[in-house]
């Protein structure tokens, strides 16, 4: 049996900071404290020279049950579809009508973060249908 009971995704950004924030946003996530002297983080970054903030950046779930998230910083930008994505499980264990409003709702309160819609794929069993976005950086991830 693996001894491995934890995992943490680490995804490849321009800006961790504010990745890790947005994705705060939509999963219920919590940044770490900001350092000594700052009172968030937007004011740590507004008084740091970009060269100098974070390389790596993470985000967690407060009740440990989902994975550590970790931003880390890289000088190309996004080139082509990812190889992994996050899904949003919004829907879990929703039917019907009930699920398809849902996501909706879901879908509206994520492009307000600015998330984009690219796509909604409707599978054969309307319980299983995927909306897919971008998150602000352009990566992609599913909303189902």
């Amino acid at each position: 049996m693996p001894a491995i009971r934890e995992i943490q995704v680490t995804v490849d950004c321009a800006d961790p900071v504010r990745l890790a924030a947005f994705w705060c946003e939509v999963l219920g996530y919590v940044l770490p404290e900001a350092p000594d002297g700052y009172g968030s983080w937007a004011e740590y970054e507004d008084a740091v020279p970009r060269g100098e903030q974070p390389v790596y950046f993470a985000c967690s779930d407060p009740t440990g049950a989902g994975p550590r998230l970790l931003f880390q910083r890289v000088p190309e930008g996004k080139a082509v579809k990812n190889r992994v994505h996050i899904d949003v499980r919004a829907g879990k264990g929703l039917v019907g009508d009930e699920r398809l409003a849902t996501l909706q709702g879901e879908q509206a309160r994520l492009e307000a973060l600015g998330a984009v819609h690219l796509y909604t794929q409707f599978a054969d069993d309307e319980n299983e249908s995927c909306v897919t976005m971008q998150d602000i950086e352009g990566n992609e991830f599913c909303l189902d």
